[in-house]
Order: C-alpha cells, then sequence, then structure tokens
C-alpha cells in the first residue's frame, strides 16, 4: 500500500517492483498537478493517468506491460470518497467495493453481501478485515495486514485525506 498524493492512496495485486516503478511515475504526474493547480489532484485524475501510463506501457517497444492491478482510494473534486480498479491494460472501473487478487471472487461475493454506502467509517473498516478472514487461508495477524481509509466525516481524524492505520489501531479492529 502506498500514499500517491494526501488524497490518495493505492494497493496492489501483482509484482512488487512493477508497483514500485509505477507509483513513482504516478506521484511525479500528481505533485505536477499540484504544481501546476494549485490544489491536490483528486482520485479519478490521478486513476486517469495511471490508467494512460500503464497502457502506453503495453503498446510501447522495448518495455512490457506492468504485471500488477490496483485499486486506488481517495477523494473527488466534491469531497466525496471513490473507488477505483486499474487493470494492467490500462482499463479502469468504479467500485464502492472491491478486491483484486487471490481469492478475489470470494471477497466480492462477501462484500456485496454486506457492504452498503451509508455504513460508518468503523463498520466499513470491520468489512474489510471480515473479508480478509473469509479468503486468507491461516490466522489474521496484523503485522500481515495493512488498512487505508479516507475519511469523511469532518469532525473525524481521517478527513479528507488517505491515511494508513497503524498496527496497533489494526491490531484493536483484529480483536
Amino acid at each position: 500500500m502506498a500514499n500517491v498524493s494526501p488524497t490518495v492512496g493505492a494497493v496492489f495485486s501483482g509484482l512488487s517492483p512493477d508497483f514500485r516503478c509505477l507509483i513513482r511515475k504516478v506521484r511525479k504526474a500528481a505533485e505536477s498537478y499540484r504544481c501546476t493547480y494549485d490544489t491536490p489532484a483528486a482520485n479519478p485524475v490521478v486513476v486517469k493517468e495511471t490508467a494512460s501510463i500503464m497502457q502506453d506501457f503495453t503498446q510501447s517497444g522495448g518495455v512490457r506491460p506492468f504485471g500488477c492491478a490496483l485499486l486506488m482510494a481517495g477523494m473527488t473534486h466534491d469531497g466525496l470518497p471513490s473507488l477505483y480498479q486499474v487493470d494492467p491494460s490500462g482499463s479502469y472501473y468504479p467500485w464502492h467495493a472491491a478486491a483484486i487478487g487471490k481469492g478475489y471472487m470470494q471477497a466480492k461475493a462477501f462484500l456485496a453481501k454486506r457492504h452498503s454506502p451509508e455504513m460508518e467509517l468503523e463498520d466499513a473498516i470491520h468489512i474489510a478485515l471480515q473479508t480478509l478472514r473469509e479468503t486468507h487461508s491461516g490466522r489474521l495477524e496484523a503485522s500481515g495486514v495493512e488498512v487505508g481509509v479516507i475519511g469523511t466525516d469532518p469532525e473525524g481524524p481521517y478527513f479528507g485525506k488517505f491515511t494508513m492505520l497503524t498496527k496497533a489501531e489494526i491490531k484493536d479492529y483484529l480483536e
């Protein structure tokens, strides 16, 4: 998991070196946007740029496509949370709840039954961790889990920014 900008974060499934290289390019694009428009790039803007970079690598000579799929979460220009899936081909799709990687079909089915657009952040974190428990073989430990959040409550601690929870916070949710 990585912060792309203060309002956008990404998680991947696939080759970690490809993810690191891609995130470096996307961070440069997001920073260029911030310098040009004097505001952080909204998630749809960052997703479109990421998809464009990934698509370019599918048709350029001398390079191979990126071997990773992404889930990108962030805020829109309207201040609403958004989640996108970006495939190695450069295709991207908006979601309310999504999963990628091993066991993604089972995870998506689990999320489809339990996710609600009106749910609170605390409930969403619990549902996400339950989804991991259902699809993960073995015991789920805080040391092996990363959780990123974007709060929509102006009074809350995570409002308007992508934040990764600490291991202690994750441990509290797992208990």
